[in-house]
């Protein structure tokens, strides 16, 4: 099978990534992650990005419940205030995330309103593009930790995914980070043992990057038998089995979170060298029924993410949760809602100073029927270059200088 095909099968197979192969990265096993425990500067701290993929309704996730804007908007879609979770008197939390609100009280949840960036689109692809390059005037072929990446010497297991492929965040100009293949491999039909053992050869003169990813291939049953003994080693209550696989912007379907978060644990607790890892949960495109359906999804993040948070208690670690854009503040005819666009982010972790940050957008003051943000995600994302990976902003942020103030200690 000449290289050409084996990359395009690997690609096909979910094993890498297109933009990871064409950037140059590699996939690695879980094994090479673990190895380098003994490369880690033990003061370093680590974070954990969680992207919910389809836009997050931010609305009926921080519930402006005092105002009486919100149930004239949303008739039918509303809480009651007595079932919200509330922070204070005029917020409270969704039903669904009960981890969180616990958070909250012990004051490890930092809660920023009004996240955006100017001229917003509401495209699914084009705005998270805008995300994860960190360039809303025009996304480049770079991602904002990617660029972090290529300033602190390149070395891709620095930067992790356990997605089915590497998102553009982590695509660098002269590096990129790696992804760690997991979730149940699906071969086209007609595969033989035979040909797959073919495909895990080495091939004279292919390039470093393809045997790797060529490498990996053979080693995907390995991890994946990891996948499960990662899974098994967890307490049954903080599992999801009904949990669906959720499709992410580079295409195919990541593992359950809970079982990406696992994995984050485990190297982790394991010493690796790795600052920053990439999880996520799709399922928020909720155009009808979307009270309901973003209860049950929003309880699918907080079970795994509240148990993740509890066990990396003490060990530096921050985790940010964002989507690629909020809901219209209206709901729509099917009890649902339409692509809008600022949104909520979350910070949870060692060192986050909990409490509300930002100025929550008005219900009424609108951009053509849209919410006005307040906070340009790129202050989050110096905030969490600089208190979190000890990096100067400006060279990952094309010279950005806004940060948010107290939040990281």
């Amino acid at each position: 099978m000449d290289a050409i095909t084996r990359r395009r099968f690997l690609i096909a197979s979910g094993v890498t990534g297109a933009a990871a192969l064409a950037a140059g990265a590699t996939a690695y096993t879980l094994d090479d992650i673990l190895a380098t425990s003994g490369d880690r500067d033990h003061a370093a701290k680590t974070l954990v990005l969680v992207t919910l993929y389809g836009g997050n309704d931010g609305l009926n996730t921080v519930i402006p419940y005092a105002d009486p804007a919100y149930p004239a908007a949303r008739p039918g879609m509303t809480y009651d205030p007595g079932v919200i979770l509330p922070l204070d008197d005029a917020f409270g939390l969704n039903p669904g995330l009960s981890g969180l609100h616990r958070l909250h009280r012990r004051q490890r949840l930092a809660v920023v309103h009004g996240v955006g960036y100017p001229r917003p689109n509401r495209s699914h692809f084009q705005s998270m593009d805008i995300w994860q390059t960190a360039q809303p005037d025009r996304p480049g072929t770079t991602g904002w930790l990617g660029r972090w990446l290529d300033s602190v010497g390149g070395d891709p297991r620095l930067a992790i995914s356990f997605e089915p492929a590497l998102p553009p965040l982590l695509a660098g100009a002269t590096s990129a980070g790696a992804t760690v293949p997991g979730g149940e491999l699906s071969l086209p039909g007609g595969l033989t043992a035979e040909t797959l053992g073919r495909l895990a050869a080495p091939e004279p003169g292919a390039s470093p990057a393809l045997s790797r990813a060529a490498a990996c291939f053979a080693d995907l049953m390995r991890v994946q038998d990891m996948m499960r003994q990662v899974t098994e080693g967890t307490d049954e209550d903080e599992t999801d089995d009904d949990e669906p696989p959720a499709a992410t912007a580079t295409g195919g379907a990541a593992p359950p979170l809970d079982q990406q978060l696992a994995l984050v644990a485990r190297c982790i607790e394991a010493g690796a060298a790795t600052r920053v890892y990439s999880v996520s949960l799709g399922g928020f495109d909720l155009h009808a029924d979307g009270k309901d359906s973003q209860q049950a999804q929003l309880a699918r993040l907080d079970k795994p993410l509240t148990a993740f948070a509890e066990r990396m208690a003490g060990k530096g670690v921050v985790v940010a949760v964002y989507s690629e854009f909020g809901r219209r503040v209206h709901a729509n005819a099917s009890d649902g809602t339409d692509h809008g666009t600022a949104s909520t982010v979350f910070l949870l972790g060692d060192g986050v100073r909990g409490g509300r940050y930002g100025e929550p957008p008005s219900l009424t003051d609108l951009d053509d029927g849209d919410l006005k943000h307040a906070v340009d995600f790129r202050d989050v994302y110096a905030t969490l270059l600089a208190d979190v990976l000890g990096s100067d902003p400006e060279r990952s942020l094309d010279g950005w200088t806004g940060r948010l103030a107290d939040v990281l200690g």
